[in-house]
């Protein structure tokens, strides 16, 4: 799965691109933060949307759709709050602000059942302590993202960090 973020220059086009070039693959739209970029993101071909919060009217114009709403939460509160709302799976953002794997696993303890991804500050080397502390993704912008590559337009090195973080995702048997 391939997450690309509201605030990326031309982000609409690049999913439609995206899902034509590898139909195959899975596509969304990350930090989506009202309904009307959300409705967007479907209309260019997002399969799922991400955000750093719980936006009500996404999860509530998504219920029973085919496209994943996956809102962020915090707090066991947002936790309650977003699943009694109808949520399916949320991001726990920020999470390495909050303690890492350590707040991942408190949070999990009375949620076992509530997917959960883990987002902000994942290294490739603690995807598998993130896995067993219980969330059952995570978002690696960041580590595969890096930003010496970008700027030298580093594409293979690039996919290098994304084969290592897949190599080292398998090891988790997800």
């Amino acid at each position: 799965m391939l997450e690309i973020v509201m605030s990326t220059p031309g982000v609409l086009e690049v999913v439609e691109d995206l899902r034509k070039s590898y139909p195959s693959l899975t596509f969304g739209v990350g930090t989506v933060l009202n309904a009307d970029d959300a409705r967007k993101a479907i209309r260019a071909g997002a399969q799922f949307l991400m955000s750093p919060g719980t936006v009500m009217e996404i999860l509530h114009d998504l219920d029973g759709s085919e496209v994943l709403y996956i809102p962020g939460v915090l707090t066991p509160t947002e936790v309650i709050s977003a699943c009694n709302a109808g949520a399916k799976v949320l991001k726990v953002y920020p999470v390495s602000v909050m303690g890492g794997e350590m707040y991942m696993s408190a949070l999990k303890k009375p949620f076992p059942l509530v997917p959960m991804v883990a987002s902000q500050g994942i290294t490739i080397g603690s995807i598998k302590s993130y896995m067993e502390a219980g969330a059952s993704a995570v978002v690696l912008s960041d580590a595969i993202f890096d930003k010496e590559l970008m700027r030298e337009r580093d594409f293979i090195g690039i996919s290098a960090l994304a084969n290592q973080a897949t190599l080292q995702a398998s090891r988790c048997g997800r």
